[in-house]
């Protein structure tokens, strides 16, 4: 086997080989998924001002310093209506959450700690502590404060705290354009008459979920025949229209995987064919004349997923300026696991959270026709090559799904 990429050189041949897309300010709304292209600092303070925990009434301590008693009841403060006075000595306004604290109050009692107001006056049964109930301005961001970092990936939490100091266009990298193709003559949609020899396209349903997952922009989702010239235009068109190509099927040296030569054939240089993984042995990288990112899958359902989230993925991140290595933990084998010592094993795994850290159970079926497997497993653990045994206890790298 010494002809196959290792795993992790076949990683950084490709990584080494990405190189950012350049930026763009995207919509504050349309951010969901992007990566930001730069840090982020505060200009505003969050909250903007002094407010209140809770409903209740906002007083001066002092007035009640020696216990319950009543205060005036000298107006409202309510969200979006501050109380356009000052608190003087003996008075109180009601006040509602996340309303304005009025000039001369220091202090909120629960509405619960006191008496519904009566003659003008309300009657405080509990007397909390002085600042209490009170969320002072700046409490949660203050100016020049570093809120995210280049390479964070925007997700609804980080949508709302951009959206809490006013950036309304973050400065996010570009996606990366991909173009998906599927080869071979047995493909059958999902909606045709399966004839027989047939084969659903499930890669060109799958693949493109993985893509939008990871950041990028499917450009193209198409499907070329077992044939050299058909191959090799349909291989020039993704070239042309995206920055990354990953072609399922015809990559492995049968007399109808005409994959290899298409690339040839289009100017794409080879840096690796062939890694030390199962599933997932013919996977190809190369560099279209361009820059173009070329990666080869195997056309085996789970050995394309396989492959994709190994190879492509850390490739779509590291495009956008993300740190590939966000996907991979360490989980404990609940099993004992045993291969040969020849290629590296990515087992289908389910995670589930244990009082020492992540347990991974490997799927009951492994093998690389078994799509159903994929079913519930929430990473690939992966198996060294000159590992012949794991026994159950023992800790493995996993790539997320």
């Amino acid at each position: 086997m010494s002809d196959l990429t290792q795993i992790g050189d076949a990683r950084r041949l490709i990584l080494e080989r990405c190189t950012a897309l350049g930026t763009e300010p995207v919509p504050l709304a349309e951010a969901v998924g992007r990566v930001l292209a730069g840090d982020v600092t505060a200009a505003e303070r969050v909250p903007g001002f002094d407010n209140s925990a809770m409903d209740g009434f906002a007083f001066r301590h002092a007035d009640l310093a020696d216990g319950p008693g009543l205060l005036r009841l000298a107006g409202e403060s309510s969200a979006g209506h501050p109380f356009t006075g000052t608190v003087g000595e003996g008075e109180t306004v009601a006040i509602s959450t996340g309303a304005v604290l009025p000039g001369g109050a220091d202090t909120v009692v629960r509405v619960e700690d006191t008496s519904a107001p009566e003659d003008g006056c309300v009657a405080v049964i509990v007397v909390p502590g002085e600042g209490a109930n009170i969320r002072r301005a700046g409490d949660d961001i203050e100016p020049g404060a570093e809120l995210l970092t280049a390479g964070d990936r925007l997700g609804p939490v980080e949508i709302g705290v951009l959206a809490s100091v006013g950036i309304a266009e973050p400065s996010c990298a570009k996606r990366p354009r991909v173009a998906l193709l599927s080869t071979g003559d047995e493909l059958v949609g999902v909606s045709d008459a399966l004839p027989e020899g047939g084969v659903r396209n499930s890669n060109s349903y799958a693949l493109p979920g993985l893509v939008e997952a990871a950041g990028g922009e499917v450009v193209l989702n198409g499907r070329a025949p077992d044939d050299p010239e058909a191959t090799r235009e349909a291989v020039a068109a993704a070239l042309a229209a995206a920055d990354v190509l990953v072609v399922c099927g015809g990559i492995s040296v049968g007399p109808h995987d005409h994959v290899k030569g298409a690339f040839a054939a289009c100017g794409v240089e080879q840096v690796f064919w062939r890694v030390s993984l199962k599933p997932g042995k013919p996977a190809y990288f190369g560099v279209g004349p361009g820059g173009e990112l070329v990666l080869g899958l195997p056309g085996n359902p789970v050995s394309a997923f396989v492959t994709f989230l190994l190879f492509v993925r850390p490739a779509l991140l590291a495009l956008q300026g993300a740190d590939p290595a966000v996907t991979l933990i360490e989980a404990e084998l609940t099993s004992d696991y045993e291969k040969p010592a020849d290629r590296a094993h990515a087992i289908r795994v389910a995670l589930e959270a244990g009082p020492g850290g992540w347990r991974a159970t490997p799927a009951p079926r492994q093998g690389s026709h078994v799509m159903t497997s994929l079913l519930g497993a929430g990473g690939l653990a992966m198996i060294g090559e000159a590992t012949t045994r794991v026994a159950a206890g023992e800790r493995v790298e996993v790539e997320l799904i």
